[in-house]
């Protein structure tokens, strides 16, 4: 019998916890200070969105749950050294991320610099040292699926169009094309890379690619909508950052109601592209759901 989403959420939470924990460096392992940084910035916070939307792809894809933990845990590496680099105060000059000081308030800017160098790497070492398919050709398209994610095509490139777009007024797909970049590329490869851990056809991959690139669209409205309107205890980051600094978001485009409008929208066409899964998509749709009706 299925669990209820809420327990399947905390299972597999705590499981990626630990799996983060072993992964990770020690803080006792030279450099300490490095690794220690390294670890208050993956540890102990985050949705963890992207690992819980590989899980649920690993299984649909009918994937072994050990080698979704580390395809999970290498996007997440990913997502944590973006955050620590854009906390910068070259970048956005933040001090507050996941409720508790930044890493270069925590430390320092070099600490956090090569905080963020360090992780992406460890993902990228994950991603080629365990075996999460038996077919080699097929785990180095993982790694390549994951790099583009990352790079100037994708999550790195997104971050190089938002500061370029500062106090300029974007149209609404200049607006999409940036944010498929930046936040959606790094959600599609956690769907992408949990699903290739298991066995689906390429027309099944499409599909759950197209369910990716909605819902990572619908995950950055929301957050747009959440910055203007929930306070910073809520979010556990600075509320009203991308305002004052003038970006361009989804409510400045379009105001509140009609972004929350679009969410709702790519939400349903996140799902028409789950039809033909049936009972295998159900953690898909509810983390659809969560993430289009979240609150921080």
């Amino acid at each position: 019998m299925m669990s209820d989403f809420p327990s399947w959420v905390s299972t597999h939470q705590s499981r990626f916890e630990d799996v983060l924990k072993r992964l990770l460096p020690q803080a006792d392992v030279t450099p300490q200070r490095l690794h220690a940084a390294m670890r208050y910035s993956v540890l102990d916070g985050g949705k963890r969105v992207r690992p819980l939307l590989a899980y649920a792809a690993g299984e649909l894809s009918g994937a072994p749950i050990e080698r979704v933990g580390i395809a999970a845990a290498a996007v997440e590496l990913i997502h944590a050294y973006s955050l620590v680099h854009d906390d910068m105060p070259c970048m956005d000059d933040d001090v507050l991320r996941r409720g508790k000081p930044t890493c270069h308030v925590e430390y320092d800017e070099a600490t956090a610099l090569l905080v963020g160098d360090a992780l992406q790497s460890l993902a990228f070492q994950l991603l080629s040292e365990h075996p999460l398919s038996g077919d080699a050709a097929k785990q180095l398209q993982m790694v390549k699926l994951l790099a583009v994610a990352s790079g100037s095509r994708g999550m790195a490139g997104g971050q190089a169009i938002d500061l370029a777009s500062v106090g300029k007024q974007l149209t609404l797909p200049e607006l999409e094309q940036m944010h498929i970049h930046k936040t959606g590329a790094l959600i599609r490869a956690a769907i992408l890379l949990g699903a290739h851990c298991g066995d689906l056809e390429q027309s099944q991959l499409d599909k759950l690619d197209r369910y990716g690139k909605c819902i990572g669209l619908a995950f950055q409205v929301v957050d747009d909508v959440l910055d203007s309107e929930a306070d910073t205890a809520t979010l556990g980051k600075t509320a009203g950052k991308d305002a004052d600094n003038d970006k361009p978001t989804y409510v400045t485009l379009l105001g509140v109601q009609s972004a929350k409008k679009m969410a709702a929208e790519l939400q349903q066409e996140a799902m028409d592209n789950l039809v033909e899964f049936g009972d295998r998509a159900q953690r898909l749709r509810e983390l659809a759901d969560f993430i289009v009706m979240r609150k921080y």
